[in-house]
């Protein structure tokens, strides 16, 4: 972890072996693997091991009610400098040695908290997360937090073709770039195929980045000159805002090797927290042309997630 830049840290670990109670503030914890805390009461083989909390978190409550303190939310680890409930399910990352990935963001709220009854409002359920451990080890306050940039990226694969709709062709397209996206580190890869119709295209973008945790969708096919290549004018009608360097660099890689690079009308951009990006149709172009973005993409969602600090400790200027 030392290599890393550090994205946040560790202001209090916190225990308690009752539920339903405050945790009290410890000098180090010891996570054991797929288990939690050590000596904590909601530790077990469960999704929920480990709970997170933001000091930022905390300070919106401070208000409301006065000498609110870390673990008083009952969370084992509080953090600062990290806006956590936007990191999404999957998403891995180290706490001190300790390797944590994030399994559910916020809970319901069944039996109402003194902090509840005492400010009519409480943050954990909001924006508290929920982890489990993969790596164990002992951390303390102080320790630095350091995302696994990959692992932030929930992903969706978008093939656009008409004889792949009716099930007439295999989609080796897509298996390219789910491949491509594992292999990168994408903590979820969900899929889709739709006809050459810019309705269904345009819904189906909408839907991911509208309705599910999805921040890079990749699509496959229609990007080309025929009259049923709609996918760019698809793509554009959901786009919010422009990213148009992927497709650029989509086109400029390819035209080192064929001038009919130039026929691509490959777009780029982005909706609301999703980055979408047109591709083509063919296998060994998108594993060709994924290879040509694959560096910019994890930090492309950690700054569209608002997760990421500035660009100056990477080459790219941003």
């Amino acid at each position: 972890m030392s290599a890393h830049k550090v994205d946040g840290r560790i202001v209090s670990v916190n225990v308690a072996g009752t539920k339903g109670v405050r945790k009290d503030a410890v000098e180090s914890i010891k996570l054991v693997v797929e288990h939690g805390v050590e000596g904590d009461a909601h530790a077990g083989p469960w999704h929920r091991q480990v709970s997170l909390l933001a000091n930022e978190s905390i300070e919106k409550m401070r208000a409301s009610c006065p000498g609110v303190d870390p673990g008083a939310f009952g969370e084992n680890i509080t953090t600062e400098g990290l806006v956590l409930y936007e990191l999404p399910v999957g998403a891995r990352f180290y706490a001190g040695e300790s390797l944590l990935e994030v399994t559910q963001i916020g809970k319901e709220c069944h039996s109402r908290c003194a902090i509840f009854h005492q400010a009519g409002d409480c943050v954990m359920p909001r924006e508290g997360i929920f982890a489990r451990v993969i790596e164990g080890g002992e951390i303390s306050p102080g320790e630095g937090i350091v995302l696994l940039k990959n692992t932030l990226i929930h992903a969706a694969v978008l093939t656009v073709s008409d004889k792949g709709s009716r099930g007439e062709r295999e989609d080796t397209s897509g298996d390219v770039l789910e491949e491509a996206l594992r292999e990168l580190g994408a903590s979820a890869v969900e899929r889709a195929i739709v006809p050459d119709e810019a309705d269904q295209i345009a819904d189906q973008l909408r839907r991911w980045a509208d309705e599910t945790p999805v921040n890079l969708v990749l699509t496959t096919g229609g990007t080309g000159m025929t009259s049923r290549d709609v996918t760019p004018e698809a793509a554009l009608s959901v786009l919010e805002r422009q990213a148009p360097g992927f497709a650029e660099a989509m086109r400029a890689g390819s035209l080192a090797t064929t001038p009919h690079a130039m026929l691509s009308r490959a777009v780029s951009g982005i909706r609301g927290r999703t980055l979408i990006i047109t591709m083509p149709g063919s296998p060994r172009a998108c594993r060709e042309q994924f290879a040509m973005i694959a560096p910019a993409l994890p930090h492309g969602v950690e700054k569209l997630l608002d997760l990421g600090g500035d660009c100056a400790s990477s080459p790219p200027a941003c």
